[in-house]
């Protein structure tokens, strides 16, 4: 599942206990979070299930914030 800014047209106190609500939901299948709330980002964080990627947008293209040459991600796109 993808949420894409699930913080859009949230008061922040309620952000804490949207956090609470995907770290359950992620105990039982993948979710994938886009967000530019840092207090939604910290909170996601503190669970064991939580990878945080930070992505970068230069000219135009979308890059792993911390990825050099060396270390990307290998994607493999299944078979269909």
């Amino acid at each position: 599942m993808v949420l894409n800014e699930p913080e859009t047209s949230l008061h922040p106190d309620l952000l804490p206990a949207l956090a609470r609500l995907i770290l359950g939901a992620a105990k039982n299948t993948q979710i994938i979070v886009v967000s530019h709330a840092p207090l939604l980002i910290e909170e996601l964080t503190t669970g064991p299930v939580c990878a945080r990627l930070h992505l970068l947008k230069e000219f135009g293209e979308t890059k792993l914030g911390s990825s050099t040459l060396f270390n990307r991600p290998k994607w493999n796109w299944p078979a269909r």
